[in-house]
């Protein structure tokens, strides 16, 4: 087993025993280590959690108050050879209205950490999924890859929560 293989089983062991809040880790297509598929839900204290009206006509002893639970988003993450001396890359299944991830079929990503001139060999993944989960609460409109969302979450909060809910509802079930 490689270095690299080692390694990354290890994470792997280590985020199923004890899992970032509001995601779930599993190996992608036929238990491929190298490849991770994250299902992640949004916080919620973001636009990327969903608000759900449950049916008020059931015959229920309690009433039921409207919830709000996070969009489900998949992301996956493909890791080099050469883990952990270069950086995985993460790749957004589920669309997104996010400055920090492009809107097109490949879902990229643009996080400062993930560069390979700013990836650090001793970066676990646990601590990158976690800083990936906090940028849907906080984007970072200066690092974007989509820059008029970015635009738009500077100028206009209002109407980039309205989108990022619309997307979250229509794409993150």
């Amino acid at each position: 087993m490689s270095k690299a293989s080692k390694r990354i089983q290890k994470e792997f062991s280590e985020i199923n025993q004890k899992p970032p809040h509001g995601m779930n880790v599993d190996l992608g297509p036929d238990g491929d280590l190298y490849k991770w598929i994250i299902t992640m839900t949004g916080p919620q204290d973001s636009p990327y959690a969903v608000s759900i009206r449950p049916f008020l006509g059931t015959r229920l002893p309690c009433i039921v108050e409207a919830a709000t639970m996070g969009g489900k988003f998949k992301i996956q993450v493909s890791f080099p050879s050469e883990y952990p001396f270069k950086p995985p890359k993460i790749h957004w299944q589920t669309k997104i209205y996010h400055p920090n991830v492009s809107s097109d079929d490949k879902g990229y990503m643009c996080l400062g950490m993930l560069r390979d001139g700013e990836w650090k060999p001793n970066t676990m993944m646990s601590a990158a999924l976690e800083y990936i989960r906090q940028l849907l609460v906080e984007p970072d409109p200066e690092d974007s890859t989509e820059g008029a969302i970015a635009q738009q979450y500077k100028e206009d909060r209002k109407e980039f929560n309205k989108q990022a809910k619309k997307w979250t509802k229509d794409h993150a079930k």
